[in-house]
């Protein structure tokens, strides 16, 4: 399988994966904890990572299908970028734990950068 394919299917899967398991089908308690650390009612909370989850899954489906497109990897990358900041600011004891944001979202960043890479080497990248 092509890397492009590769980065592709993980970028997406990612996002499909995280939008609906800790945050749709069960909000998970880091989900909880991390919504929460802004300071949001229990109620308010569990809506806003409801909204997240949703909003990830949309995600993930535009990534697998405009994954060629400039700006929807560079949203990708300032998406991860700004996710991590926010766990470094609210939950910062969370950059420690086992499977935590760094390791994920730095991986995703860089198959972002592969799709950039290989996708701009073979003439491939849409730019809106």
């Amino acid at each position: 399988m092509p890397p492009i394919q590769i980065a592709r299917f993980i970028v997406a899967f990612s996002w499909l994966y995280h939008g609906i398991f800790p945050k749709l089908i069960h909000i998970a308690p880091l989900e909880q904890l991390m919504t929460a650390s802004i300071g949001f009612s229990d109620q308010t909370s569990y809506w806003l990572t409801k909204f997240a989850g949703v909003g990830e899954v949309i995600f993930g489906v535009l990534f697998f299908i405009l994954y060629r497109n400039l700006w929807l990897n560079l949203a990708n990358i300032a998406g991860l970028t700004g996710l991590l900041g926010f766990v470094a600011f609210y939950q910062p004891q969370l950059l420690i734990e086992a499977f935590n944001p760094v390791t994920t979202n730095i991986a995703l960043i860089g198959f972002s950068l592969i799709l950039l890479h290989e996708l701009k080497q073979g003439n491939q990248l849409a730019k809106p």
